[in-house]
């Protein structure tokens, strides 16, 4: 059944008069996941230089090595904590859930997934192009370097959260994905993740191997690989649109466009 059909005749219902798209919280969400990510941009501009060439000097451990210590449980709580959330406060039956309810979740998901983009962008190009950078001008004495631990250790993991976030809000408020797993879905969420325990080859191999930090080498193959996993967005968008016309109807979709 169509949303126009069911909402036909039912101006007066309260649900109806309800927002289906609402990108306040989205625009704040994007705002905070960027000014946060600038203001770490200017602590590097800061104390990159000052206290990050000496692994060994005193003010490496204080201005680096605790953002280390600290980001890294806060990410695992964080990421669990939000996969609890969602589940917890999951639609626990489907059939229940109205055409203009699965329309709001389907747009709310968009919004997850474009923050996620976001963050994505924010780890895998910005942070991870000036990783190679610093490579090409600094000679580093540690693998927990000022830009890996920017890069690797705080960027990498929020744009998994968020993705945990996308993925689990889709299984849990959507009928459409909870009635099994999307590939498409599966693959955008968890290939980029698969970056970091990439990591941790990637730095064994350089240790090992003392290679050059060249963007082409087979060491670096992996992150290319899982990253461009991330491009199955574009099969999640298209279950989402398909979904979104199905409960529009014809006369919605021309509405829409028209």
């Amino acid at each position: 059944m169509s949303l126009t059909t069911e909402t036909a005749g039912k101006a007066g219902v309260a649900d109806d008069t309800d927002v289906i798209v609402d990108l306040k919280l989205f625009w704040i969400g994007a705002a905070a996941l960027c000014t946060f990510y600038l203001m770490v941009r200017i602590y590097e501009q800061i104390f990159g230089w000052r206290a990050g060439l000496d692994s060994f000097a005193p003010e490496f451990q204080t201005y680096w090595l605790t953002i280390l210590w600290t980001e890294i449980p806060l990410e695992l709580v964080a990421g669990l904590g939000l996969a609890g959330y969602l589940w917890k406060t999951r639609t626990r039956d489907m059939s229940k859930v109205t055409p203009r309810q699965e329309l709001r979740a389907l747009v709310d998901n968009m919004k997850w997934l474009t923050i996620y983009a976001i963050a994505i962008y924010w780890g895998a190009s910005f942070f991870t192009e000036q990783d190679g950078t610093w490579h090409m001008t600094v000679i580093r004495d540690t693998d927990f370097t000022p830009s890996h631990i920017i890069e690797f250790y705080m960027s990498y993991p929020i744009y998994s959260i968020m993705a945990v976030g996308a993925f689990f809000h889709a299984k849990t408020r959507i009928p459409y994905f909870s009635k099994g797993y999307s590939l498409a879905y599966l693959i955008v969420a968890v290939g980029p993740f698969m970056i970091i325990p990439n990591v941790g080859l990637n730095e064994w191999g350089h240790t090992f191997w003392f290679m050059e930090e060249l963007f082409v080498a087979p060491l670096h193959w992996g992150f290319v690989f899982f990253g461009w996993m991330a491009l199955g967005v574009f099969g999640v968008v298209l279950q989402l649109l398909m979904r979104v016309k199905a409960l529009l109807g014809e006369d919605g979709v021309k509405a829409v466009i028209g």
